[in-house]
């Protein structure tokens, strides 16, 4: 699976397709289960969505100043949220998975793609964080992938050929070094998806050879 080019659609695909997944899911959630931590340090489910929801909104209504999707932003725009219902947080959520795509493909850079991508984990971490399945895998991988292909590469992670277990074919992330051989991936996809987005690997088994787990990070 060889991706060249950036499909400008595609994060508006992985975010509706996600939507249409996950907020059912959510919707039904008893509340107390809001409160279960997550792979994201220090986060809560509850803290993880708000984060999501407040993430996509401000791409909605543009409000990108300088910094805003750097650490401090972040714990700033879930404090603010801390006081709104579960219901206020899944409502600004849906809003941001339905309308953020759009904003997203306008931008010829594209330079909000790997926010789109960083949702979907963020779904898997939440799916993980409540005992459910397809956390980094499910329904969306196929949208996923291509996405994690063009953002290795925007990312400047090194090449890697990818064999994965349970999909067809063969992924190619990150950039070709001169002199260095292409990284080499055995396992499945919800591992690869670990290790970009650096989420814990325990109970995980593959082969990496001829690159780190550091080096392969596209969210530092």
């Amino acid at each position: 699976m060889m991706c060249t080019e950036r499909d400008p659609w595609l994060p508006h695909r992985l975010l509706r397709t996600e939507r249409d997944l996950l907020m059912p899911l959510l919707r039904r959630t008893p509340e107390e289960a809001y409160g279960l931590r997550t792979a994201c340090p220090g986060w809560t489910v509850r803290q993880v969505l708000a984060h999501c929801g407040a993430a996509l909104v401000r791409i909605v209504e543009d409000r990108l100043e300088e910094g805003v999707f750097l650490p401090e932003a972040n714990a700033r725009d879930v404090a603010e949220r801390e006081d709104w219902s579960v219901g206020r947080v899944l409502d600004e959520l849906e809003r941001g998975l339905t309308e953020a795509g759009p904003v997203i493909a306008e931008r010829e850079n594209g330079r909000l793609d790997a926010v789109a991508l960083g949702e979907w984990v963020h779904a898997g971490d939440v799916r993980e964080a409540l005992g459910e399945p397809g956390a980094y895998c499910g329904a969306a991988l196929d949208l996923a992938l291509p996405l994690l292909s063009v953002t290795s590469r925007r990312r400047e992670t090194p090449r890697l050929i990818g064999d994965l277990a349970d999909r067809d074919g063969t992924v190619f992330l990150g950039n070709e070094i001169e002199g260095r051989p292409a990284a080499r991936f055995r396992g499945d996809a919800a591992t690869l998806i670990r290790i970009y987005s650096g989420r814990p690997l325990v109970r995980t088994r593959y082969e990496l050879t001829g690159a780190t787990e550091h080096e392969l990070l596209i969210y530092r």
